[in-house]
């Protein structure tokens, strides 16, 4: 197939996503692929010069083409995926592993990036002096300095691991999309009118599923509590050996579980450290797990009198009535309306999707001195929309929006980048510009009828949670693949901007623009917002337990060599530590733990707490010096955003804050201060 048939070849700055088929994954793909191959095989040669340039003309060329095809076709398996696409990108799965494990170890070319160094080092800008520097790093890291069988098997970890990886993935998604229920108008008693218009059939039942936009509603209002129950097991036992009805038992992920983790471990062996989670620690900000444990345990050790306290006021609410797993969600509910006078579904009312994303756009615009508008692109669904960033009239960067939640999407929120920033080698004495593209996807409600979507105010910082990300990736200055955008962004701190972006969403002025009644069109009422902002920190304790559950159970699983033998005991350990509130023993959170099983986030859910302290001392500047002060932003788009990772996260922070980060501004902004 040439590039005029096969759109994976098209050397176009945008994939024509409508346009890619299951039939164009394996020809593309094996062509890239032999040219990457042809591309290393030319920079490791002894008469190419250690010359950053050079190599960079060499390999970025080739191992970016390869990287966007692939790119597209794992996004198109995340959000569209059908039995061909999945059979296509399974197929290709272990060839394109095998190639960037080969790559990330390959000794001749580690050499040649250590004689750059040696060469240019001090003469090259600083953020090739960190590129470099990472990338040394990660040749150590990716096997570069293992010999014979232990390279071998190294490579054999790495194909097997991401085989399982998908395997998880895919057996969450299909454990989620292949549940159903029906249920009458008459079990649905409480549930929001527009759950109900959205679940009905034509029969007049309605189809409740384990998405979230449904799910959720369903244990925060349904008043059935064995309805309430009857969700909470599927939801809970998704992907794992406690067979609900539906669910197959080849969908359970124990065996793929242990088995991640062991791998993990015999590659951290393999490399010389005593547990995974040094490992996956040896790129991030945290020194060492030790200090990921202590942090977290005194995160815990605050946050406890608070969560007990949560608890004590729930169960007296609820005065006597059974307070299980499944009932929390719905007196949590009651509670926070009987004591702040006001429901998630009331706030829901007041923000309609395009009135939400059009006030975000306001914002960002108005902060970082960008203009978006949207432009036409091909999309892999029709509720998907395409934007542009410009500044000063020219083009700065471009964004995929997906909303919605529908079969076949993997659930979550996330954004992935499509193209990074980069000035491209010179050719024929020219430099082209790439400019760096996003993806930014949500599961929310759809919309029903002709009203449009409603999103919950979680939804709408789960939006701007994520457009903190595109902003991160969009906004960069720096040309260099590898630490442009979020690229070489230290993971611990990666979540710095999207938790910063959450803080908007509590701004009277902001929710000002963001609100707009579904029906009159009214802005949200001053009274309401008070309630909420009463009620923002409600609970947070036991939130903040259950957070720092998941932490403490990713690290501990990584860091305690034979963990994975017994997971359901590790957890029930760490939930013995740290929780006030015990789910029952059918509970198998762990199953659908898709973030530490296979999305990157392994010995490295610690993130978002420790990112949290960043994020929300960063904010109090704002605060100290105006949410809209054009000075405060303009030097966290220059000191933050725009570096990217051509500087260490904490020198980020330090240049914009102008000190070491203090946890003073995380407990205060969860009331726990």
């Amino acid at each position: 197939m040439t590039e005029m048939t096969n759109p994976l070849l098209s050397t176009a700055a945008l994939p024509d996503f409508a346009a890619i088929r299951p039939e164009h994954v394996q020809p593309a793909i094996q062509e890239l692929l032999v040219a990457a191959q042809a591309a290393l095989d030319e920079a490791v040669k002894p008469e190419t010069p250690a010359d950053y340039d050079r190599l960079s003309g060499i390999l970025d060329t080739a191992s970016e083409r390869l990287g966007a095809a692939w790119g597209a076709v794992g996004h198109l398996n995340a959000v569209a995926d059908t039995p061909a696409l999945r059979e296509a990108y399974n197929a290709m799965l272990p060839a394109v592993t095998e190639f960037s494990t080969a790559m990330g170890a390959n000794e001749a070319l580690f050499a040649k990036y250590k004689a750059v160094l040696t060469a240019q080092g001090a003469a090259l800008p600083a953020a090739r002096q960190q590129l470099l520097k990472h990338a040394i790093r990660d040749f150590v890291l990716s096997g570069a300095e293992l010999q014979g069988e232990a390279r071998e098997r190294f490579a054999a970890i790495q194909e097997r691991s991401a085989e399982l990886q998908q395997q998880f993935s895919e057996h969450v998604l299909d454990a989620t999309d292949g549940w159903s229920y029906i249920a009458s108008t008459e079990e649905l008693a409480g549930v929001p009118q527009d759950v109900l218009d959205a679940t009905r059939l034509d029969d007049g039942g309605h189809k409740l599923t384990l998405h979230f936009p449904v799910y959720l509603p369903v244990m925060q209002y349904a008043e059935n509590r064995a309805l309430r129950e009857r969700l909470y097991r599927a939801y809970v036992t998704r992907a794992s050996e406690v067979l609900e009805a539906g669910s197959k038992p080849e969908w359970d992920n124990s065996a793929a579980m242990r088995e991640i983790v062991a791998l993990r471990q015999e590659e951290a062996r393999l490399l010389g450290y005593a547990s995974f989670a040094e490992v996956s620690l040896a790129p991030k900000m945290a020194s060492s797990p030790a200090e990921v444990m202590a942090f977290l345990r005194d995160l815990a050790r605050r946050a406890r009198p608070f969560a007990e306290k949560d608890l004590a006021e729930l169960r007296e609410f609820a005065s006597g009535a059974p307070l299980e797993s499944w009932d929390v969600s719905y007196w949590s509910e009651k509670l926070k309306e009987a004591r702040y006078a006001f429901s998630d579904q009331t706030v829901k009312q007041y923000f309609t999707a395009p009135r939400v994303v059009a006030g975000l756009f306001s914002i960002i615009e108005r902060l970082f001195d960008v203009s978006i508008t949207e432009a036409p692109a091909s999309v892999w669904h029709d509720s998907v929309k395409f934007y542009e960033l410009r500044r000063g009239g020219e083009k700065i960067a471009s964004f995929y929006l997906d909303l919605y939640a529908r079969p076949g999407k993997r659930p979550g929120a996330w954004m992935d980048d499509v193209r990074s920033r980069w000035l491209k080698p010179e050719i024929n004495g020219v430099r082209e510009q790439q400019l760096p593209v996003a993806q930014l996807v949500c599961n929310f409600a759809s919309p029903v009828g002709d009203k449009p979507a409603l999103l919950t105010h979680d939804d709408v910082i789960t939006l701007f949670h994520e457009f903190g990300h595109g902003l991160h990736h969009m906004l960069t200055q720096v040309n260099d693949l590898g630490v442009s955008g979020i690229s070489g962004v230290e993971w611990d701190a990666v979540e710095l901007p999207s938790q910063f972006m959450e803080n908007f969403c509590w701004e009277w002025e902001v929710l000002q623009q963001l609100s707009g009644h579904v029906d009159s069109g009214e802005p949200l009422p001053r009274e309401l917002f008070d309630k909420m902002l009463a009620a923002k920190n409600f609970q947070s304790g036991l939130m903040t337990l259950r957070q720092i559950e998941f932490a403490l159970f990713d690290m501990r699983l990584h860091g305690e060599p034979g963990a994975e033998a017994d997971v359901q005991k590790l957890l029930d350990e760490v939930r013995a530590e740290v929780a006030v509130l015990i789910p029952p023993a059918f509970n198998r959170f762990q199953h659908s733990f898709s973030h530490i099983f296979a999305g990157g986030y392994a010995a490295g859910y610690y993130s978002y707490k420790w990112a949290e302290l960043l994020s929300a001392d960063a904010w109090s500047a704002f605060e100290e010096e105006g949410v809209f002060n054009a000075a405060t932003g303009r030097r966290f788009l220059r000191e933050v955003l725009e570096q990217g990772g051509a500087r260490d996260a904490i020198d980020n922070f330090k240049a914009f804050r102008g000190r070491e980060p203090k946890i003073d501004a995380l407990l205060r902004h969860q009331g726990m201060a």
